[in-house]
């Protein structure tokens, strides 16, 4: 008995670290790309049950912990880039397109290759350039509410320094008790605590599809999908990327219309799944990510409360709990950016660039920073030839890995369990 309950107990604690962990920054990115309080909560409710599906068919049918989220640094992004041209309805075309090209680089190999080829250096940077803003939200709220954000800190290093995972959601639950003590009751009245589904016709225009729908299908790549795999094959399994992208596209653009920005494979949590604390057996593991998905399902009906909830909240307290939850992916995309010396002045220079937050020809910063990076890389390394002598390798083989193709394993490592591969 307690070899059958332990998946499914490890299943609720990934759902709810999950959710608790990153919902603020989904509803800041959605509200900052200008939503509504509504279409805020559906996006949230969609992209909860669009993870939950994708989780428990990914898990049922391959019969691998595959664990499935949101774009926790796509959402970062859209604070980053803010309502582009055209507003919502734009934004939800480029959470369309973003999902058509996560299907289509599992289903066409050439593509998954060239979004590898972007070198490790320059998608790091142009993620921490993105996360940058949200996580010194944090410092901006000490300053202007000490008295309400200065408890959340403190609440987020306690936990932090003896029970890590549960760090993010224990602030919350201190932003939560601030917000309650501080707000009036009639604050909430009115408030739609029930989501309902509301669907936005989506729209075009070339400067969203290249300043938002590209850097945000580049993004949940590079920062989602490659990592959640590493830590599958980290584990032992051999998980078909090509079929998780497909999969987790599609349910990219079910969620879209409704409001959800970007579904992928889990890279924080996956190992709460995967791992030998969700059971002693790695075939039995599977379990654990099919009860997170249902579980993540079932906690987006919470999706009008926490909405409710961030409106009435002060907007900074809101942005200081999203940055406590990105503060260790920032860790993560600086270190991948400025390890190796050769590429670390490109690095930098897609950093600067993106986190400038630039706006030009309505194309935002993260677009412009991944090609100055890349234009300072080529520039270096075809100038380095003629000055060192013999040729260098090109970018992406500079002892940076590059990004994983569809269905090939991102690590060697000992397998464990060959089913769905």
């Amino acid at each position: 008995m307690a070899g059958r309950v332990q998946p499914v107990l490890a299943g609720v604690v990934t759902a709810l670290v999950g959710f608790a962990s990153s919902f603020t920054v989904v509803l800041a990115g959605l509200r900052a790309a200008g939503a509504s309080d509504a279409q805020a909560a559906s996006g949230l409710l969609a992209l909860c049950v669009a993870c939950g599906l994708a989780a428990a068919w990914l898990g049922w049918r391959h019969r691998i912990p595959m664990s499935v989220a949101w774009s926790t640094p796509g959402a970062a992004l859209l604070v980053a880039t803010g309502p582009p041209p055209g507003g919502w309805p734009v934004v939800v075309g480029a959470f369309l397109v973003s999902g058509a090209l996560i299907v289509a680089a599992g289903l066409f190999p050439p593509l998954g290759r060239a979004v590898a080829a972007i070198p490790k250096p320059v998608a790091g940077a142009m993620l921490a350039g993105v996360l940058l803003p949200l996580c010194t939200a944090p410092v901006h709220a000490l300053v202007e509410l000490p008295l309400v954000a200065g408890p959340v800190v403190v609440g987020w290093l306690l936990l932090h320094r003896f029970a890590r995972r549960w760090a993010v959601p224990g602030a919350l639950v201190v932003a939560v008790a601030a917000i309650a003590l501080t707000t009036p009751p009639a604050g909430l009245t009115g408030a739609a605590l029930i989501p309902s589904v509301t669907l936005t016709a989506p729209a075009w225009n070339a400067s969203a599809l290249v300043g938002l729908a590209l850097p945000l299908f580049l993004v949940t790549m590079a920062a989602q999908n490659v990592p959640g795999m590493a830590v599958l094959v980290g584990y032992g399994y051999r998980p078909p990327f090509g079929a998780a992208l497909r999969a987790t596209g599609l349910a990219s653009l079910l969620a879209a219309p409704a409001g959800g920005h970007a579904v992928n494979l889990a890279a924080i949590t996956a190992a709460l799944a995967a791992g030998p604390d969700a059971h002693p057996d790695p075939e039995r593991r599977w379990v654990a990510s099919v009860t997170a998905g249902a579980g993540l399902a079932l906690l987006g009906l919470g999706a009008g409360v926490a909405t409710a909830l961030v409106a009435v909240a002060p907007p900074i307290l809101i942005e200081a709990v999203a940055g406590l939850a990105l503060l260790g992916a920032l860790a993560t995309a600086l270190a991948s950016a400025v390890t190796d010396p050769e590429t670390r002045e490109a690095a930098v220079v897609t950093f600067v660039v993106t986190a400038s937050g630039v706006t030009l020809i309505g194309v935002g910063g993260a677009f412009w920073g991944l090609v100055a990076g890349c234009l300072m890389l080529l520039l270096f390394h075809r100038r380095r030839p003629a000055a060192d002598g013999p040729e260098q390798p090109a970018p992406a083989a500079l002892g940076q890995p590059a990004l994983v193709a569809p269905d090939q394993p991102a690590l060697a490592a000992p397998e464990r369990s060959t089913r769905g591969s």
